[in-house]
C-alpha cells in the first residue's frame, strides 16, 4: 500500500499502531484473538444480525438495529398507541423531545440536561439553528454578514448555508481543505473576524473521518465574536464529545448512524443554556408545539422557554422508540470504552491494508493520528465504485463516496474484529480480480 496520510495539526495523540498479536502482518487468528480479549465482545450479539452479511462497514451511515427493537415497536403499537390512544400524549409523549434529548445529551454530547431536543431531520434542525444564530448575531452587530464553512462539509450543511445566506443577504466564506484531512484551527483563525456571524463545521468529517479540534476552534471563533454550529452526525456515539466543557454554542446531528435510531430517525439539536430565551435568538419555523401553552390555541407566537422552543410540529414519537433502546445500550457500554474499541478496529483495518502490495494502488484518505481519527476510515482507489457493487453482492457492505472513496464505518458496539478481517479480505480479492 502507498500514500497513507497523517493528521496535520489540531491536537496531540499517538499514531495508529499495528494491533496484532502475532507481531507480523495481521492474520485472521489475530482478529480472533482480539475478539476474545475485547471488553465489549458481548455487544455484537445484542444487535440483529442479517443473514448473508459477512461484514457490515456502514455503521457510520445506518447503524444495525438493537436486538429486541421489533418487540419494543410492537409493544408500543399495542399498548401506548393501540390501548392508551391519545391519552399517551398526556402520559408521556408530549415531553419525549426533551427526555430523549437529555438522554442524547448525557450519553453522546457531554451536555447537561435541558439543552438538547430530538425533533425533525438533521437538515431541518440545521436550518433552524443556523438561521437563529445568524439573525441573533446580525441583530447585535449588522456588520456580521458572513457564514464560515468548508468546501468538503457534508452537502446538506453547504446547501442549508447557501439558502440561509440568500435569505438573509449574507455571504459565505469558504475554507479550502485537504479532503484526506479536515479543518484546522489555523485555517479558522485565518478567516474569522469582525464580519463573521456563524462558523458551521462538522466535528468529524464525513469523508475522511478527521476529528476537528472542536474546543480550540470554538475558542478562536468566540475570540472573534462569532458563534459556532457543530455538525455531530459522525461524532455522536463514536467519539467523546464535551459540548459543555468545550463551550459549544449549538450542535445538530442525526441519530441513525452510531446512535442506532433507524432509518429516518429524528435528529438532535443542542443549544447552550446561556443562549436560551434571548429575544434576538428565535428559530424561524414557529409551530404550535414550540409555543408556550400550545393547547391554548392563542393568537400570536410566544416560544416556550428553553430548548423546547426548537420544536415546531408534532414530535416524531414512533422514531424515538428504537433510539431510546440504542442510547441505553450505548450508555451501558460507555463512550470512552466505545472510543477505545473504535480506534482498535480502525488500527486493525489500517494494518491490514498497509500490508497489501503497493500494486493494489490503494491509499488511505484518513488521518492516521488517533487524536484526529474518527470512527471510520476511507480507502481510495479509482475502481472502488465498481468494487463496491461486487462487495455488496458478496455480503460485504461498505459505502462509496465519490470520486474514489470506500468508507469503512466500524460501529464499535456491533462490529467484531473478525468482521473487519473478513471484509477487507473480500475487498482485496475484488481488486485483484479487476487487475
Amino acid at each position: 500500500m502507498s500514500g497513507e496520510r497523517s493528521g496535520n495539526g489540531g491536537g496531540g495523540g499517538g499514531g495508529g499502531g499495528v494491533v496484532t498479536v502475532s507481531g507480523a502482518a495481521p492474520t485472521r487468528a489475530d482478529a480472533l484473538a482480539l475478539d476474545a480479549a475485547d471488553p465489549l465482545g458481548g455487544y455484537p450479539d445484542r444487535f440483529e444480525r442479517a443473514e448473508g452479511v459477512v461484514a457490515y462497514f456502514d455503521g457510520n451511515s445506518l447503524g444495525r438495529p438493537v436486538a429486541g427493537v421489533a418487540e419494543a415497536m410492537a409493544g408500543f403499537v399495542r399498548h401506548d398507541w393501540g390501548t392508551r390512544l391519545i391519552r399517551s400524549w398526556d402520559e408521556g409523549w408530549m415531553r419525549w423531545p426533551e427526555e430523549v434529548g437529555d438522554l442524547v445529551g448525557r450519553v453522546a454530547l457531554g451536555a447537561a440536561p435541558g439543552q438538547t431536543v430530538v425533533a425533525d431531520s438533521t437538515t431541518v434542525l440545521l436550518y433552524k439553528l443556523l438561521r437563529a444564530l445568524a439573525d441573533h448575531q446580525r441583530a447585535l452587530d449588522p456588520a456580521r454578514t458572513e457564514i464560515v464553512l468548508d468546501r468538503d462539509n457534508f452537502p446538506s450543511d453547504r446547501y442549508v448555508a447557501e439558502g440561509v445566506a440568500a435569505e438573509r443577504g449574507m455571504a459565505l466564506r469558504w475554507i479550502e481543505v485537504d479532503t484526506a484531512a479536515g479543518v484546522t484551527p489555523e485555517q479558522v483563525a485565518e478567516v474569522v473576524g469582525p464580519a463573521t456571524a456563524v462558523v458551521l463545521l462538522s466535528h468529524v468529517a464525513y469523508r475522511s473521518g478527521w476529528v476537528a479540534d472542536a474546543e480550540e476552534i470554538t475558542r478562536l471563533a468566540h475570540d472573534a465574536g462569532a458563534l459556532v454550529l457543530w455538525d455531530t452526525c459522525h461524532s455522536a456515539g463514536s467519539v467523546p464529545v464535551r459540548a459543555d466543557d468545550w463551550g459549544w454554542d449549538a450542535a445538530v446531528g442525526c441519530d441513525y448512524k452510531y446512535l442506532g435510531g433507524g432509518p429516518g430517525a429524528p435528529a438532535h439539536a443542542y443549544l447552550a443554556a446561556r443562549l436560551h430565551d434571548l429575544p434576538t435568538l428565535r428559530q424561524p419555523v414557529q409551530g404550535w408545539m414550540g409555543r408556550r401553552d400550545p393547547f391554548a390555541m392563542a393568537q400570536g407566537y410566544e416560544p416556550e422557554p428553553g430548548v423546547r422552543s426548537l420544536v415546531s410540529g408534532t414530535p416524531p414519537v414512533v422514531g424515538m422508540v428504537p433510539l431510546r433502546l440504542s442510547l441505553q445500550l450505548l450508555e451501558e457500554a460507555g463512550i470512552e470504552a466505545v472510543r477505545t474499541k473504535s480506534l482498535r478496529l480502525t488500527d486493525l483495518a489500517w494494518a491490514i491494508v498497509e500490508d497489501w502490495p503497493a500494486g493494489t494502488g490503494v491509499t488511505v484518505g484518513s488521518p492516521r493520528e488517533h487524536a484526529r481519527r474518527g470512527g471510520h476510515i476511507t480507502l481510495r482507489h479509482p475502481d472502488f465504485q465498481a468494487v463496491n457493487q461486487r462487495l455488496w453482492e458478496r455480503g460485504v457492505i461498505p459505502d462509496f463516496r465519490a470520486p474514489d472513496g470506500l468508507r469503512l464505518g466500524l460501529a464499535p458496539l456491533s462490529t467484531r474484529f473478525t468482521e473487519v478481517w473478513d471484509g477487507l479480505a473480500a475487498v482485496r480479492e475484488e481488486l485483484e480480480r479487476l487487475r
